[in-house]
Parts: structure tokens; sequence; C-alpha cells
């Protein structure tokens, strides 16, 4: 029998620490051609760098804590998600996840695209004006 013909179930001790950014803790559970699924944790108070997703489509499922993603020129713009929340993220949207709670924040992250999963940048573009 092939992968292809069964269910496969990972455990949180076969998760792997993946994509580093400043600030957040990814733990893919599964990277397929086209398709990335894991953990993401921020601790409280923490703002993660500047970043993208490359080709990829973002779906994040707050379980626990706060979520603040700010993106746009200047990264002005901000979406706040908490417990229950979907968030979706298009690709190559620069953004930064903020978590300006007193309580770690925990998400369950699934990609669509193919690519880097995720591209470190210096900052958005500028504001106009």
């Amino acid at each position: 029998m092939s992968d292809a013909d069964e269910v496969i179930r990972i455990r949180p001790g076969d998760r792997v620490v993946s994509d580093p950014t400043p600030g957040k803790t990814r733990e893919q559970a599964i990277a397929t051609d086209g398709l990335w699924s894991g953990l993401v944790r921020t601790e409280a108070g923490v703002t993660s760098g500047w970043h993208h997703h490359g080709d990829h489509q973002t779906s994040i499922y707050v379980v626990e804590g706060t979520v603040r993603i700010e993106f746009g020129p200047g990264g002005v713009h901000a979406a706040d998600a908490g417990p229950g929340d979907f968030i979706l993220i298009p690709p190559h949207l620069v953004h930064r996840e903020v978590n300006a709670g007193s309580t770690p924040s925990q998400e369950v992250v699934t990609r669509s695209g193919t690519g880097p999963v995720t591209v470190n940048v210096e900052g958005p573009a500028p504001a106009a004006g």
C-alpha cells in the first residue's frame, strides 16, 4: 500500500521545527507538494519579523491567545483575531504577527502553494505620501 492509499497520523512528537521567523516557532506537521500544515506559537508580548509566504495561500485558525496581523504599505493595516477565528492571508502579502496579549498564542496553519513556504524580508513597502 502506498502513502496515497492510507491515512497518515502525525503525533505531536513527530512535528519538526521549521521555517524560522524571528519571534515565532513553527512546528511542521505536514509538507507535501502543494501543502504545508503545522502549529505556530508566538509568546506574549512578541512581534514577529516581517515575512511573506511566496506563492502560498495561508489559512490560520487561532486556538488560543490573540493574534494581530499587520500588513499593507508601511504596515499600517491590521486584522485582529482570537480563539475560534480564522484568518486568510493571500500569497506574497508582506506581514507580521503581533501577540499583544498576556499569554502565548497558538494557531493551526495550513498553506496551499509551491515554492518557499516562508520568505523573511526587511519590511513592507513604504506608505504612499
